[in-house]
């Protein structure tokens, strides 16, 4: 990907809604089906990346 790359915003009519997924307690389940309780419990959580944990493929 370069520097110089445009995006085109969309117009609200192009748009898809995107279901996310979380596991809790061993399952997967649709965040959206939380109590609201939860659903703002998902929104706090702080996601990180492990430094060192991406892989690469040699070929």
């Amino acid at each position: 990907m370069s520097d110089k790359t445009t995006v085109s915003p969309l117009q609200d009519h192009e748009r898809q809604r995107c279901e996310v997924w979380t596991r809790v307690m061993g399952y997967h389940r649709p965040v959206s089906e939380f109590n609201p309780g939860k659903q703002a419990e998902h929104k706090e959580r702080c996601h990180f990346a492990e430094p060192g944990g991406e892989r690469t493929l040699h070929g």
